[in-house]
């Protein structure tokens, strides 16, 4: 069941490949760069870290992590669609950072690295995509380094009483027809909307990210609540031990 589930999203991430970063920039009203770069600013990153960017789609932030690297660090770029690798490879060469990313194809539940691997994982925009998510983080866990850092920036559900109808209205009736309107691709943005409504709040994000064994967790709200942040970080070995 899970294996054609992340099959279909496949191929719906296949087909809007094309137009994903315009229609980003649609739906979120430019506001996800912001989201990233306020994400960005918190994270404390050596120039010679080995980071992976997990579902990192067109490679946004793979780029913003390698942009903070030396030549002797890397950033590994993963997704499970070749459509927005290629886009991310482009994007990437444009930017002149080649020589520290690598960009690879696969699953995130499922990752073909070893153990303590890297020195940060993030991931934007995908956790509430992939069909299992304490599996997703439990290789993230598994692959960090004692000591390193989780981030995850995703789309969020607002709870004040007054922002919440507004935030639903958006994403249930406008986010569909701009689909239509600038990609021809109805149906894949009306579930796009829905992975967003139902996916869990900020607060059982933390809960998960608390169960897969991660530390200090703690996160930022973005746009009354639309997007947030989540930060963990995997024990050290002294406090494993303690």
């Amino acid at each position: 069941m899970a294996n054609r589930y992340l099959h279909n999203v496949q191929g719906l991430f296949d087909t809007i490949a094309p137009n994903y970063d315009r229609m980003n920039n649609i739906i979120s009203l430019g506001t996800h760069r912001h989201w990233r770069r306020q994400t960005m600013a918190q994270i404390q990153l050596a120039p010679t870290a080995q980071a992976l960017d997990l579902c990192c789609g067109t490679g946004d932030w793979t780029i913003a992590i390698a942009n903070d690297l030396q030549p002797t660090g890397e950033v590994i770029g993963l997704d499970f669609s070749a459509p927005m690798l290629k886009i991310a490879q482009q994007k990437v060469n444009q930017a002149n950072v080649a020589d520290r990313v690598w960009l690879r194809r696969g699953n995130a539940m499922h990752l073909p690295f070893h153990d303590n691997s890297f020195d940060l994982v993030t991931i934007g925009f995908g956790l509430r995509n992939l069909p299992d998510k304490p599996q997703a983080l439990a290789e993230i866990y598994r692959v960090l380094k004692p000591g390193a850092q989780l981030v995850c920036l995703e789309t969020s559900q607002p709870d004040q009483r007054l922002i919440k109808p507004v935030w639903q209205w958006y994403f249930t009736k406008v986010v569909p027809f701009f689909g239509r309107l600038f990609a021809h691709q109805y149906q894949e943005y009306s579930y796009l909307q829905e992975t967003t409504r139902h996916f869990v709040s900020y607060r059982q994000l933390v809960g998960l990210f608390e169960q897969a064994g991660f530390q200090a967790v703690h996160y930022q709200r973005f746009n009354f609540g639309a997007a947030a942040a989540h930060f963990g970080t995997k024990p050290s070995l002294e406090d494993a031990h303690d």
